[in-house]
C-alpha cells in the first residue's frame, strides 16, 4: 500500500533538504590559508601578490564595508582522487556567506598563482575547479570583496552602508572555509534530477496523471538511494528517475529561447569600482562554464562594461574576444549603458547607441540588432525611432511586468513611437531576468504567454543578476533536462537574436503598442537625487556647446577639433545615466561620485567653449554674447553671436509697484499680480485671465512621502492625501532696481527664497527658486492651477512631445499620476495655451479640476524628495531651480521656452569682436538642430543631428555658412542610409520631414 502524496512529498522534500544536497562533495580537506587586508582602494594582482600574507583560518572575522581581503590558498591533491568512480576534486570557498542572493554581499575572484583569472566565488557559486592531478601541490589567490548587503533583505531601513565615511570598520564576515573538496558527479547529477523533476511536479495539476507518474518515480528513487552509501546508489536513485525525464514534451508546448544574462547593475548598491570587478567575476564565470558545457551561448549588453573589462582585465577581455568570434559570447543591447530613457534627451539617447554601437563594431566587428534594456524604469515613446535609427530592430524589457495596476496585454508585438516607427517587441513572460530555469519559472512563462493561438515562443533570461554573477552549472543541468520533457515547455540554449528571428517569423501580424510604455511603479525617480539630475541637464546642454562651437571654430579657423576631451565628456555623462543613477536610487557613494563627476565634466566643457569663442572671436576689449540654442534670442541668432548688451539695461524696463494687497508687475504683454502671500492671484495676457479666483498659481506644496516600498524609487498615490501649502512668507522684497520681487518662506527645517520677474522679451514670467532643504521624506512641489480646459497635455520628450491624459477615464489613466517632461509642459484649449518650462525638473502631474463650476487644469512640478534608502540623507542641502510660466503660448513657443530656459546667451568677455555668423541656419521653426559635430571617424565631416519638433509636416531649408563637396543621409552612427535623400540648393539643402521625425545629415566638408 502507498503512502498518501502529502507524505511522500514531506519525505521527498526531506531527502532532498538533508541526504542528497549535503552528499554533493563526499570529502572535504582544509587547505593552507594566508591573508592580508586592504583598506582602501583594490590594488591589481602584481601588486597584491608582493604583501605580506600572514596565517588566517577558518571561523575568523574579517571584512571591514568595502575593503579588500587577498586570501592565499594551498594543498595537495591526495594521491587516492584518482576520478575513476564519477568524482572530482575542486575547492569550495565559503566567505561567510548570508542567505542574501550573489551581488549582494562578499563576493570574489580567483586566481592562479601566476595571475591568470579562474572564476568568480559567490555564495551560489562557490567552487572553483581544480585541473591538478593526483600528488600535485597548488595555490591559488583569491581577492574577496567585504561588500555589505546594504538591502538587508529588502527591508528599505536607512542604513550607513551606503557612504564610505559612514559604514564603519567593523567586520561583516566570517571566514568558513577554504576547502578541498571532491565533488560527487553521480550524486550531484542525481540532486539535479531530483530538483528539476520536483519542481515541475509542483507546478502541475493535481488530477494530472503525470504529476503522479513523477512522484512515485521520485518516491521509488528516495528508495533505491541508500543514505548511508549515496555514492554507491546515486546510479540506481538515476535509473528510477530515467523513464520519466525521457518522457518528450507534447508537440503544441510552449517553446522557450533560454539566453544566458546576468543583469549587472553599472552602479547601484555599490559604488561604479565595485562593478568594475562585478564584470570580471561575472564574466569569468561565463568563461569558466564554456569550457565545460560548449551548448553555452551568453549574452551581455552595456558596451560600458567591456570598456572596462579592456582596460582592467586585458587577459580577460582577449579571452571574451575570442568567445565573441566563436558566437558563443554574444555582446548585445548596443547602447553604452543600460540606460534610463525617461530622463536622458534625445541627443543622449542616440550618443548610448553611437557610442555602445562604435565599441562593438570596433572591439568585435559586431553590430547588436536588440535593444536590450530588462531593468530600466519605463520607456519613452521616443525610443523606437532613435532605437531604429541607430540600425536596432528588436527591442526586449521585462520591467513592465512590475506594473501595481494594469498588466501589459502582450507578450510580443509592435511598439510604435510618436513619429509612427515601430520596434518588434518582447516582454519575456516569464516576469524576471534573473532565472534559473525552476519548474516555477518556465511553467509562469507558457501560463503568461499573452499570445497564445498565434504563436508560441518566448525568452527566458538565465543567470544570477542584478549585482552580478551570470548562469551557473546548475542551471544548464536544467537546461539540458528540459530541452524535451513532458509536462514542461521545451528550453532551448540561444542567444537574442536567433530568438527574435524566430519569433518575427512566427508572428505574422503582431499587436500594436502605441506611446510611451509606462511602469505603474518607481515613480519617485522622476525626482530622488536632484543634483544627480541637475548635473545630468547641465552636462547634455554644455556639451551641446562645446560641440558647436568646437566645430565652428575647426571649420571657420582650422583649429583642432577636441575628440578624446569630447568622447570622454560623453562617455561620463551616459555612463550616468544608467538606471540606478540618473533615476537616483543609488547609495550615497554613486551619487557623490557622480556629482564630483558632474563637476569635472563641467570644468573641462567650460574650458573648451570657452577656447572655442577665442579662438572664434579674438582677443580684445570687449565682450559678446554666444547662442547655442536653436532660436534667437534678444537679437543674437541661433548658432551665432552678437555685441553684448549695455549691462543698464533700458528707461522702459518693467518695474514691480507695491499695492493695497500685494505686487504688481506690468509690461506690454503681461500683467502679474502677487498677493501678500507670494501667490499668483491674478496673470493677464492679451486680456486673458489665466488664474481663477480662489485658485492662485504659485503655490508651493509640501507632502508625506512615505511609499509602501521602494523609497528613493516610489511615489505612491497616497502622498497626496497629507499635504500642506507654504503660505505664509517671511519677508517680501525688492532687488536689481525693482526688476525683481524676492520672497522668502522658512518650514520645518529648510528654508526656500524665490526670484520672480519677466523673461528678456516680456512675454514670460521667470522664477528662480532656492532652497536649503532638510526634509526627511517630504516631497515638495510648485503649483500652477490654470483658467484652461484641457483633456491632455503635452509633454516634451527626446525629439519632440507626448499628449497624456489630464484625467482618470480609465485604470491606465489613473495610474499614471506622476509622470516625466524634459524642458517643458504644455496644456491648452482651442486658441489659447499656457506653457511651464523648467532648467532641470523630470517628475509633474497634471490634473483637472473644477472651482465652482468652472473646469481648471493645473500643472504641478516636483522639486525635491526626500527618501531615506537607500541613502539616508539624500539631497540635503542647498538647491537651486529655474522656471517659467509662458501664458497665451503654443507648441512652438513651450518648444523655444524650453531651449531658452536651458541653453541661456553665454557671455564671453575680453574678445575682439562680437558677431559671429552661425554656421547654419534653418528657416523653418518647426526644424530644430539638436547637435552640429564632426564625425565620430575624425574624417572632418559635418554632422548635423535635426528633428520635426511641433508635431506636423515640415520642409526647410538649410543654409550652410561653409563649403561642402557632398551632403548625405546618415543613421545615427554616420552611416549612409539608402531611403534617406536631401535635395541640395544653391548654399543649403532642403529637406522634408514628418511629424518628429529625426534626421541626421553628413557633409562632406571642401
Amino acid at each position: 500500500m502507498h503512502e498518501n502524496r502529502e507524505l511522500v512529498e514531506a519525505r521527498i522534500s526531506r531527502f532532498l533538504r538533508e541526504r542528497l544536497e549535503p552528499a554533493r562533495w563526499r570529502d572535504r580537506r582544509p587547505l593552507d590559508l594566508a591573508a592580508w587586508s586592504e583598506p582602501g582602494e583594490p590594488v591589481p594582482f602584481e601588486e597584491a601578490v608582493r604583501r605580506e600574507f600572514l596565517p588566517f583560518e577558518a571561523g575568523r572575522s574579517w571584512g571591514a564595508p568595502w575593503d579588500t581581503t587577498w586570501f592565499r590558498v594551498a594543498g595537495t591533491v591526495p594521491t587516492d582522487w584518482t576520478g575513476n568512480d564519477g568524482a572530482r576534486p575542486e575547492l569550495v570557498i565559503d566567505l561567510g556567506f548570508s542567505g542574501a542572493g550573489p551581488g549582494f554581499q562578499a563576493e570574489a575572484l580567483v586566481y592562479t598563482e601566476h595571475g591568470s583569472i579562474v572564476k568568480a566565488v559567490e555564495p551560489r557559486n562557490q567552487h572553483v575547479p581544480l585541473p591538478h592531478r593526483p600528488g600535485e601541490t597548488f595555490s591559488y589567490y583569491i581577492e574577496a570583496a567585504s561588500n555589505p548587503d546594504v538591502i538587508e533583505g529588502f527591508t528599505y531601513a536607512p542604513t550607513p552602508m551606503g557612504d564610505r565615511a559612514t559604514a564603519g570598520q567593523a567586520p561583516l564576515y566570517v571566514f568558513r572555509a577554504a576547502d578541498l573538496a571532491l565533488l560527487d558527479v553521480p550524486a550531484w547529477n542525481l540532486a539535479r534530477d531530483f530538483w528539476t523533476l520536483n519542481g515541475l511536479m509542483h507546478e502541475l495539476p493535481t488530477d494530472l496523471p503525470r504529476r503522479h507518474e513523477i512522484l512515485r518515480a521520485m518516491e521509488r528513487a528516495v528508495d533505491a538511494v541508500d543514505p548511508a552509501d549515496i555514492t554507491g546508489t546515486a546510479g540506481a536513485g538515476r535509473a528510477a528517475l530515467a523513464a520519466v525525464l525521457a518522457s518528450p514534451a507534447y508537440a503544441s508546448t510552449h517553446r522557450i529561447s533560454a539566453v544566458g544574462h546576468a543583469h549587472i547593475d553599472s552602479a547601484w548598491l555599490w559604488p561604479v569600482r565595485e562593478t568594475v570587478r562585478k564584470v570580471a567575476r561575472t564574466f569569468s564565470n561565463v568563461l569558466e562554464l564554456m569550457d565545460s558545457d560548449p551548448g553555452l551561448i551568453f549574452t551581455a549588453s552595456s558596451a560600458q562594461q567591456y570598456a572596462w573589462l579592456k582596460e582592467y582585465y586585458p587577459e580577460l577581455f582577449a579571452r571574451v574576444a575570442e568567445r565573441v568570434r566563436e558566437g558563443r559570447f554574444v555582446p548585445t543591447g548596443g547602447m553604452w549603458v543600460e540606460s534610463d530613457t525617461n530622463m536622458p534627451g534625445g541627443e543622449a539617447l542616440a550618443r548610448q547607441f553611437l557610442a555602445g554601437k562604435r565599441f562593438f563594431q570596433e572591439e568585435f566587428g559586431v553590430d547588436p540588432a536588440v535593444v536590450w534594456l530588462p531593468d530600466s524604469f519605463g520607456y519613452s515613446a521616443a525610443l523606437p525611432q532613435i532605437a531604429r535609427a541607430a540600425g536596432a530592430r528588436w527591442f526586449l524589457t521585462q520591467k513592465i511586468s512590475w506594473n501595481e495596476t494594469n498588466t501589459m496585454p502582450h507578450s510580443t508585438f509592435f511598439w510604435e513611437g510618436i513619429d509612427g516607427t515601430r520596434l518588434f517587441t518582447h516582454f519575456p513572460p516569464v516576469d524576471t531576468y534573473n532565472s534559473e530555469l525552476s519548474g516555477q519559472e518556465l511553467a509562469r512563462a507558457q501560463r503568461q504567454y499573452a499570445e497564445k493561438g498565434f504563436a508560441n515562443s518566448s525568452l527566458v533570461p538565465f543567470g544570477w543578476g542584478d549585482g552580478g554573477g551570470g548562469p551557473t552549472r546548475e542551471m544548464l543541468a536544467a537546461a539540458a533536462r528540459t530541452a524535451d520533457l513532458e509536462g514542461s515547455p521545451k528550453v532551448q540554449l540561444a542567444g537574442p537574436e536567433q530568438f527574435f528571428t524566430t519569433a518575427e517569423q512566427e508572428l505574422a501580424e503582431p499587436p500594436v503598442w502605441s506611446g510611451e510604455l509606462y511602469l505603474e511603479f518607481h515613480r519617485g525617480t522622476y525626482t530622488s537625487q536632484a543634483n544627480t539630475k541637475k548635473g545630468n541637464r547641465r552636462s547634455e546642454h554644455l556639451l551641446r556647446e562645446a560641440e558647436l562651437w568646437a566645430t565652428t571654430a575647426t571649420i571657420r579657423t582650422g583649429a583642432p577639433y577636441p575628440y578624446d576631451a569630447l568622447d570622454r565628456a560623453w562617455h561620463t555623462v551616459l555612463l550616468q545615466q544608467f538606471h540606478d543613477i540618473l533615476p537616483g536610487t543609488s547609495i550615497a557613494w554613486v551619487h557623490q561620485e557622480a556629482e564630483r563627476n558632474y563637476a569635472r565634466v563641467a570644468a573641462d566643457l567650460e574650458a573648451l567653449i570657452n577656447g572655442a569663442a577665442r579662438t572664434l572671436l579674438g582677443d580684445g576689449g570687449t565682450s559678446a554674447v554666444l547662442n547655442a540654442g536653436p532660436y534667437s534670442q534678444q537679437d543674437v541668432p541661433a548658432g551665432g553671436s552678437a555685441p553684448a548688451p549695455d549691462p543698464r539695461g533700458t528707461e522702459d524696463e518693467v518695474l514691480w509697484e507695491h499695492t493695497g494687497s500685494g505686487w504688481q508687475l506690468s509690461g506690454p504683454h503681461l500683467r502679474l499680480t502677487v498677493d501678500d502671500a507670494g501667490l499668483f492671484t491674478s496673470l493677464v495676457a492679451g486680456g486673458r485671465e489665466i488664474f481663477l479666483p480662489g485658485r492662485p498659481g504659485n503655490s508651493f506644496q509640501l507632502f508625506r512621502d512615505t511609499p509602501n516600498q521602494w523609497d528613493a524609487w516610489d511615489l505612491d498615490a497616497h502622498y497626496r492625501f497629507s499635504s500642506t501649502n507654504l503660505m505664509e512668507p517671511d519677508a517680501m522684497v525688492l532687488e536689481e532696481d525693482g526688476r525683481i520681487l524676492r520672497i522668502e518662506r522658512s518650514f520645518s527645517a529648510s528654508t526656500l527664497v524665490q526670484r520672480i520677474g519677466f523673461s528678456p522679451d516680456g512675454r514670460a514670467v521667470d522664477l528662480t527658486v532656492d532652497v536649503d532643504w532638510h526634509e526627511r521624506q517630504k516631497l515638495l512641489k510648485l503649483a500652477f492651477p490654470l483658467d484652461v480646459h484641457a483633456d491632455r497635455a503635452a509633454s516634451e520628450i527626446q525629439f519632440g512631445h507626448l499628449y497624456r491624459p489630464t484625467h482618470a477615464n480609465t485604470s491606465w489613466d489613473a495610474a499614471r499620476f506622476e509622470t516625466v517632461a524634459h524642458r517643458w509642459i504644455h496644456v491648452a484649449e482651442p486658441g489659447f495655451g499656457v506653457a511651464v518650462a523648467n532648467d532641470r525638473t523630470y517628475g509633474h502631474d497634471t490634473v483637472r479640476d473644477e472651482v465652482d463650476g468652472r473646469p481648471c487644469t493645473t500643472v504641478r512640478l516636483s522639486l525635491l524628495r526626500s527618501p531615506v534608502f537607500p541613502d539616508p540623507h539624500t539631497d540635503q542641502g542647498p538647491h537651486r531651480f529655474r522656471f517659467s510660466l509662458r501664458p497665451g503660448a503654443g507648441i512652438p513657443e513651450a518648444v523655444a521656452e524650453g531651449y531658452r530656459l536651458n541653453l541661456p546667451l553665454r557671455e564671453v568677455a575680453q574678445v575682439g569682436g562680437g558677431e559671429l555668423v552661425p554656421l547654419l541656419e534653418v528657416d523653418s521653426p518647426a526644424v530644430v538642430v539638436e547637435a552640429v559635430k564632426l564625425a565620430q571617424d575624425r574624417s572632418g565631416d559635418v554632422v548635423v543631428r535635426l528633428y520635426e519638433a511641433f508635431g506636423g509636416r515640415a520642409a526647410a531649408r538649410i543654409s550652410t555658412g561653409f563649403g561642402y563637396s557632398s551632403v548625405v543621409v546618415t543613421d545615427l552612427l554616420e552611416r549612409p542610409v539608402e531611403s534617406g535623400t536631401v535635395e541640395k540648393t544653391d548654399g543649403g539643402v532642403q529637406v522634408s520631414l514628418r511629424p518628429f521625425e529625426l534626421m541626421t545629415l553628413r557633409f562632406r566638408v571642401q
